[in-house]
Parts: structure tokens; C-alpha cells; sequence
């Protein structure tokens, strides 16, 4: 089965990625995997506060998972897994790739505030043409009703 990797962070335009990708999944017949990467700095701290903060990370990872995958579920049909990694977010995303042979299409929301896209879509977009799969780049300001039409 085709999966759509989608990345899971704290960005607003996150959302618009999940839709997409949630949407896509229910009418191609595919999957979604949300992948989540805790950066390594986080937890710079006396071994004992990392752990702590690592699992605090995890928590809190687990609880806007079970949001988009109750969405998804509920409103696409769709299952989607949860893979959490610890590490740089665009190395790790791409050994996921790489590990996935089921990963069809890796979805990206883009920001549309003054600073740019975001930090992925910039680094991602860099590399786009050494990707192992098709980058689908969704703009964070597009509607509901404008992602089901293109959807």
C-alpha cells in the first residue's frame, strides 16, 4: 500500500498537511504516517531532567497524534501510524524514507508568514531532486473546502 509521510510539529500549516494527506489516502486507497521528530538539543540537560523532558515530549507528541488520527479516522476512513524519532528532523526524515519502501509521497505545509515557507520545506526543497519519492508542498492559508476540491 502507498503511504503519505506527513511531518508533525508545532506549525500552524501542519494541520493543512495532515488534510491533504488524510484526503489523499481516501481516495487513492493509500495510507498516512505521521512522523514526529524530537530534536536532539531538547534535552541538553543533567540525564535525569532529559529523560523526563524526553518522555514529557512524547506525551504531548501522542496527544495531537491522537487528534489528527481521530480526525482521520472519523472523517477519511483512514488509520494513520505514528513514528516517533529522536534526531535532526531532515536527516531523519529522509533515513525514514529510505527505510519505507512503502512511502509513496512525503506531504510538507507550507508557512506563509514573512519568514518563508519553514525550515523544512527550505532544507527539503534543497535536496527535492535527490528525494526518493515525490514532495507534495501544501499552502498553510488554503481552506477546507479549496483542499477537498483538489483533493
Amino acid at each position: 500500500m502507498r503511504k503519505f509521510l506527513v511531518v508533525l510539529d508545532d506549525s500552524r500549516e501542519c494541520l493543512n498537511a495532515m488534510r491533504f494527506a488524510a484526503m489523499r489516502a481516501a481516495h487513492t486507497g493509500g495510507g498516512v504516517t505521521i512522523l514526529s521528530v524530537i530534536p536532539p538539543d531538547e534535552f541538553n540537560h543533567w540525564i535525569g531532567v532529559g529523560e523526563v523532558m524526553r518522555e514529557e515530549a512524547r506525551e504531548r507528541i501522542h496527544a495531537h497524534f491522537e487528534v489528527f488520527a481521530k480526525w482521520m479516522r472519523d472523517r477519511q476512513g483512514v488509520d494513520p501510524e505514528l513514528e516517533i524519532r529522536e534526531g535532526e528532523a531532515v536527516p531523519e526524515i529522509l533515513q525514514f524514507i529510505e527505510n519505507d519502501p512503502e512511502i509513496g509521497v512525503l506531504v510538507l505545509g507550507a508557512g506563509t508568514g514573512r519568514k518563508g515557507p519553514g525550515p523544512l520545506v527550505t532544507q527539503l526543497t534543497k535536496t527535492s531532486g535527490a528525494l526518493p519519492v515525490p514532495m507534495t508542498i501544501v499552502p498553510g492559508d488554503l481552506s477546507k473546502e479549496k483542499l477537498e476540491a483538489i483533493t
